[in-house]
């Protein structure tokens, strides 16, 4: 496995010649926090076997949101949050991208486009929602943006994962669409009516915050809407990018040459296939998607928000339904090991910082015989 934090060590000073121009602050921290990450400038924790009392010095990690070394614990915790909220309903997955002539203006306001990308993506389903006659009452949402495509290109988009359910607070009711004949897909909003109010609402929400329209943009934009079963598949998939990178260190292949390779599968074979850039354009390829500073990627709307949690409660109590049936994704972290005889060791002390000659800063207690 080639690590990312080998790579910008590699190209970094290219990179920023080549590139400086184009980027913001945030784009140094996470450059800073993934090359240092779990290294020995890094500060390290104690950590004490349970059983034999051996001690030893980790580094921490850097716990970047966009680290591909770190955060897989934080991404198993937004699952089971969202795992926790699901109900008795058939899931939709619905993807809302956007346009290629809007792209640039989304890279030069990130902050507000990305926003905006994300609101009008709830208030479109929400007005089909409201006037639909088998639902007609409040939706609920997951809404999380990718920026990504594949091939990490730079390629916006919000994906909205949402029960055919609502609930009508002033009659009381919960209301939900019937799905179709067993083995077939179920039936939610029509995807060009979608694409023309979101495309309306995204443009209007544009102008309205003082952003200039692209000289020309498409008239037909793309929205996607599929069934997805219970909904827990396609949380696991969108959780697999929340909180680490855009690229695991596994597909990282070669770095060599002055050029990396990486892997991704086609998503219209399904065939894995490699790519291969000089290094500075690769390390731009990963660093274009990280996001503004505080921007949440990740948002719960309607009656999935987390503050109608009794709600929630009250509706699964209600309809019978055990949503912990469905947290089979879900995986506990993994504990950390003892190498003298296995047992489970437990975090003494934290941030520890590293002295200058890399020696351990704290005195650690001689490992007990084994």
């Amino acid at each position: 496995m080639i690590r990312l934090a080998s790579v910008i060590d590699t190209f970094e000073a290219d990179f920023l010649a080549h590139y400086r121009d184009r980027l913001r602050s945030e784009h140094y921290r996470a450059l800073a926090a993934i090359k240092h990450c779990r290294t020995q400038a890094s500060p390290k924790m104690q950590v004490r076997c349970s059983d034999c009392a051996h001690q030893i010095l980790v580094p921490h990690s850097c716990g970047h949101r966009h680290c591909p070394h770190c955060q897989h614990h934080e991404s198993q915790q937004w699952l089971e949050r969202q795992v926790k909220r699901l109900v008795p309903a058939e899931y939709f997955l619905l993807t809302f991208t956007l346009p290629a002539e809007l792209r640039p203006l989304a890279g030069a306001h990130p902050q507000v486009v990305y926003d905006l990308l994300l609101r009008c993506s709830w208030e479109t389903v929400r007005t089909f929602s409201q006037n639909d006659k088998h639902l007609g009452g409040t939706p609920g949402a997951i809404a999380v943006l990718h920026t990504h495509s594949r091939r990490l290109d730079y390629h916006p988009h919000v994906h909205l994962v949402m029960p055919a359910a609502t609930v009508d607070g002033e009659q009381r009711q919960w209301r939900t669409k019937r799905p179709r004949k067993r083995g077939k897909g179920g039936y939610l909003f029509n995807h060009k009516a979608l694409a023309k109010v979101f495309r309306a609402k995204l443009l209007a929400a544009i102008e309205e915050a003082g952003l200039q329209w692209p000289g020309r943009h498409p008239k037909d934009w793309v929205v996607d809407c599929k069934s997805v079963g219970s909904g827990a598949p396609a949380l696991i998939y969108l959780g697999r990018y929340l909180y680490r990178g855009v690229i695991r260190e596994d597909d990282i292949v070669a770095c060599a040459d002055g050029q990396v390779t990486f892997r991704y599968r086609n998503a219209q074979t399904g065939k894995l296939e490699r790519r291969t850039l000089p290094g500075a354009q690769f390390l731009w390829l990963v660093l274009q998607h990280v996001l503004p500073r505080g921007f949440r990627r990740a948002r719960n709307f309607g009656f999935l928000h987390p503050n109608c949690k009794r709600l929630i409660a009250l509706l699964q109590v209600l309809l019978r339904f055990n949503p912990a049936r469905t947290s089979d994704g879900v995986k506990p972290r993994a504990p950390i090991l003892c190498a003298c005889c296995g047992a489970v060791m437990k975090i003494v002390r934290t941030r520890i910082s590293p002295s200058p000659d890399g020696t351990p800063s704290v005195p650690l207690a001689a490992p007990a015989a084994c």
